[in-house]
Order: C-alpha cells, then structure tokens, then sequence
C-alpha cells in the first residue's frame, strides 16, 4: 500500500524542503510524488488508487530523529541498574509502576519506547568498550523497534598507548584502528579522556592534555592527534568523538582548547560539551566559558560539539572516565556509588546524581549549555544532547526544544534558578529563538550527515519511511512531546500518543520488526594483524580473536541485523 500525507508542512532542509505538500511512501521508502508510474500500478478495477491518505493539515512533517550519544546498552548501564535497584525499586513502588519504568535509567524495552514516542527512529550508544562489545550489542538488541549502532572505545588501551610510544608507523595504528571499529561492529572511534583512564591506574588523579602519561611518556595530545589521523585516514565519517579531559573541572576550558588544537585541523567532535566549558572566575571560582568555546568553533571549522545539557532532577551519571568519577563520587546522592576497571581496557565510574535548580553549579551547568545552543548560529554544527541519562533523562528533549524555542519560557526558567548563576550566565541577554527548520537541521539532517547515514534524517525519494508528523502548537514542549503520528520504516506505530500495531503491509512490518545495527565496514593489512595481536597478548585477559563479532553472530545470536553505513576508503 502507498501512504499519502496529505497537505502537511515538510521541513527538510537538507532537501531545501519547508513548504506545505504531500508527501508519499511506498513499503519502507518514500517515493516522488510525481512518481505516477508507481501510483498507477496500484490502481483498483473502479479506478481508484490503493493508496492510505494521512491528513496532516495544520502540522509538520520531518524524518524520524537521531540521537548521536546517548547510553542505552553495555556494561555501565548495567553496573548502574545493580547499584541503583533498591532506590528504583521503592521509586517504583511509589508511583505504583514497574521497575523497568524508572525515569532517568529505563528498561532497554522502556527506552525504545520513549524514543518513539518522541518520534527518534535511530540512536547511537558512544561507549562500546571492545572487550564487552557483545554485552553492549545484546541490549542495544533490545531497545526494539529503532536502529541503533555504536562507537567503539579506543585511546586508553595499552595496545594503542605503546604503539604511539613506540613511534609505530600511523599505517599499523590506522590497521588497528579500522580492526577495532570492524571487529566490534561499531560505526565511529571514541575516546575518553584520553590517556587519562589509563593513567588513573598508576595513580595519577589529574592529565592535562599536555601531561606526560607516567608509563608510555606520551601526552593526551598525542592520543588525540593519532586517532583523529587514523579516523579521517581509513575513511570513517563520523569524526573522533572526544570526550575530552578534565570533565567538570572549573578552568577546563583550556584543555578542551588544547584539544581542539591537537587536532591539527582535523575534524574533530567534542562530546557534551556543557561539561567541558568551564572558567575560573567569580565568587564561587566557576564560571561560563561558553563565549570562548564558541568562539574557538568560529575559528575552526573542522570542529562540531553535542551539547550534553543538564536539566534539575534525579539521574545517574555513567562514564568511563573513571579518574573524574572517583573525584566525583562523594557527591553522589543518593550516596553510593561504582568504579570499575574493565579488562584493563577503560574503565567505568557510576555516580547517582540529583541536579539542583537552587545549586549555584548546578544552575550554571544548566546556563552553559543554553548558551552554547543559542551562541553556536549553525545549527548543524551543535546537537541536541543530554549525554542521557548524565545530564538528563532523553525524556527531557521536548522541554529543552522549548526552552530553546521561546524566549519567555527560558526567561521563566532563569528567574527560577540561583541568582547569583542567572546574574553571571549571558542567558538573559540572548533573543535567539530555534525555529522549526533548525530544529529539524539540529535533530534530523546533520546528525544523519555526519555519521555517513544517507537513508534517514531526511525526505528525499528513495530514503527510509521515518516520518514523524507534529500538530502545530505554540507549546513546544507539547507538541514535540507527544507526536500526531509516528511512522517506523513505512508502518505506523505512534497514533497521538498512542501504540499502534499497522499490518497494512506486510513486506514493511517485517522490516521495521528487524533490529539493525548500523556498522562501518573497513579493510585491514593482514600482515599488521599478528603485530597488533602480539602486543595485545602482553597486556590483555582474552585473546584478540574473542573481540571479533561476525556478521552472523550479530544477525544469530545477538539478534540484530548488522547494516554497514558508511565504506572505508584507506589513504596511505
């Protein structure tokens, strides 16, 4: 069956899309309107098409959202999930619901749901440790009924960290990069803090980007500078993913400064931001550097950010920094928490954590990334982000969309937040207003484009029928809350609010009922294999072998259908 919407607003501006239209899908993918030929085949004997027409007067019409970076599958959401079961336990028992409801750490059954009912079709988990990348795999296996892919965790490893000490040629380290993101079958490279994990287990509590690490004798900067080589070089899209050093330090802006710099001009992307954008001044000796960081972005055009925004309420943060975890551990609330070394490959630190509106910290923390949301004037170079759930729960995208949206609501807000953090935040003095187009550019467009997803995130012929459908309404956060309809590849599965079951078309149903995990596929020299091997056999618990994932397995036995995005090109 062809599914017509009929007379809604389009927004793509990837497609140069922002007028009132229809708009058709055939099956899983969206057709031409003028694609008659199509039609026509379909015509019943009394001549009328066999087509379903959706209604969408009065509302807008975008591709299914995608979150770059949010955690929901692997070993750290579990460690979370055991260390927090007794409070989300009685929490549930409370609000008379089950456990796998809890707001900020939902069941992985509970997070695909939410993210459709917001109408995201696609979500990236940014931390997959290799060793544990199976683990990570099988949840993501179950946030059923969205795509989902990973980025695998590099730069703390003792294999990478000797090679750079060693001076290897970048060619070898290029080989174990692409084997790594192969093997695991992730799309992208991520590094935490980098150097710094490792670091913290030769009891170092603090690595600037500049620092010697105490056993390789190599710098952050180092790291940094290898892995965005490597990443650009074997042909991945999406560019290193940094989560860069000192994480919540007043003064860190000048190591996420000294990041960008070691990228040498290289694109690069620096996760959550918010939390890497901090000055020294003022009477509580923090303060917003959201001004520089922008500034930096103006200067280097090789350099996009998600913004990982802080909103008030309880959460839980989950990382593999484990050096700031420790630092942060006794602020946990409630007062408990987890660090773990992890095959001696990375690390893991869980802190529960409750944001306060009247905190002077928390309050900057939740200016800061405003400011940078609305400072940045190029939508597609700042994502929509809560670092889920370390900021925030995902289940706050539609306040924050509000708050960016509409001038007297965040002004509202501020009033509402600690003084002394309103008075010293540039909040108050910012007009900007996101339209609807940049929301779409923001949420849907750029991070399609970089990650090399050409099928989604946009309406052109020939992509994936990931349609979302919002009523107009001057309440932002209620109509990006609570979409008109919601389409997954073709078949119809939100209906205002509600859950529906579309077996109109079968051959569509199949589809979207197949878990997909989108991949990287990248060529290796053989011959560096056993070299890289070797050195993981000096250092490593398992064998290199253990890592790999086949195509097969992931399709088998983890239950998703592994799809390659984006092809390696390797440059010599």
């Amino acid at each position: 069956m062809i599914t017509k919407i009929q007379a809604g607003r389009l927004v793509d501006p990837q497609s140069g899309l922002d007028r009132v239209a229809d708009l058709y899908f055939d099956g899983d993918r969206i057709i031409a309107a003028a694609d008659r030929a199509v039609i026509d085949q379909r015509a019943l004997p009394d001549g009328d098409a066999n087509i379903r027409t959706i209604d969408a007067t009065d509302c807008v019409v975008m591709a299914g959202g995608i979150d770059l970076h949010t955690h929901i599958g692997g070993g750290k959401v579990s460690i979370a999930r055991m260390l927090l079961a007794d409070e989300i336990h009685s929490h549930a028992q409370a609000a008379n619901e089950l456990s796998a409801e809890c707001e900020y750490l939902p069941a992985a059954s509970v997070t695909a749901r939410r993210y459709l009912d917001m109408g995201y079709t696609t979500c990236f988990e940014p931390a997959v440790i290799p060793c544990n990348a199976r683990s990570a795999h099988a949840e993501m296996a179950d946030v059923q009924g969205i795509d989902t892919g990973g980025y695998c965790l590099l730069g703390n490893d003792d294999v990478l960290l000797s090679m750079i000490a060693d001076g290897v040629p970048q060619a070898m380290i290029n080989d174990y990069v692409a084997w790594m993101v192969t093997a695991t079958q992730c799309i992208a490279v991520k590094v935490v803090n980098p150097g710094g994990i490792n670091a913290f287990k030769f009891n170092v509590r603090t690595l600037d980007v500049d620092s010697r690490h105490p056993k390789y004798d190599i710098t952050p900067g180092d790291v940094i500078r290898t892995l965005c080589r490597a990443v650009h070089e074997i042909g991945l899209v999406h560019p290193l993913h940094v989560h860069c050093s000192n994480l919540g330090v007043p003064g860190n802006i000048e190591s996420t400064l000294a990041t960008i710099r070691a990228a040498d001009g290289l694109p690069i992307h620096l996760t959550h931001a918010q939390f890497h954008c901090y000055g020294k001044d003022g009477t509580y000796g923090m303060s917003s550097a959201a001004v520089r960081l922008v500034e930096a972005m103006r200067q280097h055009p090789n350099v996009t950010i998600d913004v990982g925004q802080v909103m008030f309420g309880q959460t839980v943060t989950i990382s593999a920094d484990a050096m700031h975890q420790f630092e942060n551990f006794r602020h946990a609330s409630p007062r408990k928490s987890a660090l773990v070394d992890v095959e001696c490959e990375a690390g893991c630190g869980v802190v529960p954590f409750k944001y306060r509106r009247r905190q002077f910290v928390h309050s900057l923390q939740w200016a800061i990334g405003l400011e940078l949301f609305l400072l940045i004037d190029d939508p597609s170079r700042v994502f929509l982000t809560t670092d889920h759930p370390n900021g925030a729960p995902l289940t706050t995208y539609p306040h924050l969309l509000a708050l960016l949206g509409d001038r007297s609501l965040r002004e509202t807000a501020l009033a509402e937040i600690h003084a002394d953090a309103a008075a010293s935040s540039s909040l108050g003095g910012l007009d900007r207003q996101y339209r609807i187009d940049e929301i779409a550019t923001m949420t849907r467009n750029a991070p399609a484009s970089i990650l090399g997803l050409t099928d989604r995130g946009n309406l052109n012929a020939g992509s994936l029928a990931d349609i979302v459908i919002y009523q107009n309404d001057s309440n932002l956060e209620r109509m990006f809350a609570r979409p008109k309809y919601v389409f997954r590849r073709g078949r119809m599965v939100r209906h205002d609010g509600a859950v529906v079951v579309d077996s109109t078309n079968s051959s569509s149903a199949v589809a979207a009922e197949s878990q997909t995990t989108l991949t990287a596929k990248l060529d290796c020299d053989p011959k560096a294999v056993q070299q890289f091997t070797d050195r993981y056999q000096e250092s490593a618990t398992m064998d290199l072998k253990r890592i790999w994932i086949s195509d097969d397995e992931m399709s088998d036995v983890i239950g998703s259908v592994p799809q390659p995005a984006s092809a390696g090109a390797r440059v010599r």
